[in-house]
């Protein structure tokens, strides 16, 4: 079999590794549930090559993402819910329903306008999400205010939707000092459960995690994306450890045989550098 640019020999080449007896063991293998984690991460490295400018790279990791959603859409084929056609014709109905002031009949809508037109039409496809479910036998999801914001996000990303959908009817701090306070509220009472001679990990846990969810708040309120700023300190990480790694391979050592103080005043080095 020879690569191709069309879309069809793509899906050709699914079929072939998820063939029973002549295809490959590993693919056949796999399931929904299995796959899923490969495919969040093709995601993220489609936003790391966008970060690092290389579209040489880019394209590379758009083909992995592609291949997610052939894998899924042929996986489902063969339980006979739907096929990749059927994902192409769900998302362009989407798209052309989601912009009538592009493909539809609110041409020429004032932008103002387009937000609450967008709102609508959300509230329509929630209804037929509902009735579609109901005649599948699904149990009826919960009509809670929270529903629209997936718990499948990254938790960081998770927190900053749930704070957003919420400030919506008003549950929100309008000064974002307010949340400073809030931030040193939670972090005293982590203290406080570190403080105890038998730490209970749970609740230690449980006041972190209270703690992040606030400086996930904290970043929302200074419009400033969380999962954005965490990475930016990531890649800052990965930068001065690896001047702390030069700095070890110039005295002729290994990591492990560094002191701390070592690490220390290279990792200053690195960071007055930078």
């Amino acid at each position: 079999m020879k690569p191709g640019r069309d879309i069809s020999r793509l899906i050709e080449i699914m079929a072939a590794l998820r063939t029973p007896v002549t295809g490959c063991p590993w693919d056949l293998e796999q399931d929904f549930a299995s796959i899923a984690p490969y495919t969040i991460e093709e995601a993220y490295e489609v936003a790391e090559a966008i970060h690092q400018g290389d579209m040489g790279e880019l394209r590379e990791e758009l083909g992995d993402l592609l291949l997610q959603v052939v894998y899924h859409a042929r996986m489902a084929e063969e339980e006979a819910h739907f096929d990749f056609g059927d994902v192409v014709e769900a998302i362009t109905k989407k798209m052309i329903r989601r912009h009538p002031h592009v493909f539809g009949d609110e041409r020429g809508i004032k932008h103002d306008l387009v937000k609450g037109l967008w709102e609508k039409i959300k509230a329509e496809e929630r209804a037929e999400k509902k009735a579609r479910r109901e005649a599948q036998g699904l149990p009826e999801a919960s009509p809670g205010f929270l529903d629209d914001v997936p718990s499948a996000f990254p938790a960081l990303q998770e927190a900053d939707k749930l704070q957003r959908r919420a400030s919506k009817v008003g549950f929100d701090w309008n000064d974002a000092r307010l949340v400073l306070e809030k931030i040193r509220e939670e972090t005293h009472e982590l203290e406080e459960e570190l403080s105890h001679a038998s730490p209970d990990k749970a609740r230690i846990q449980d006041e972190l995690g209270d703690t992040l969810f606030a400086l996930a708040n904290l970043a929302r309120h200074l419009d400033i994306d969380p999962e954005e700023a965490l990475r930016q300190t990531n890649r800052k990480f990965r930068t001065r450890f690896a001047a702390i790694e030069e700095t070890a391979k110039a005295r002729g050592t290994k990591l492990e045989a560094m002191t701390l103080d070592e690490m220390e005043s290279a990792w200053q080095a690195a960071k007055k550098s930078s």
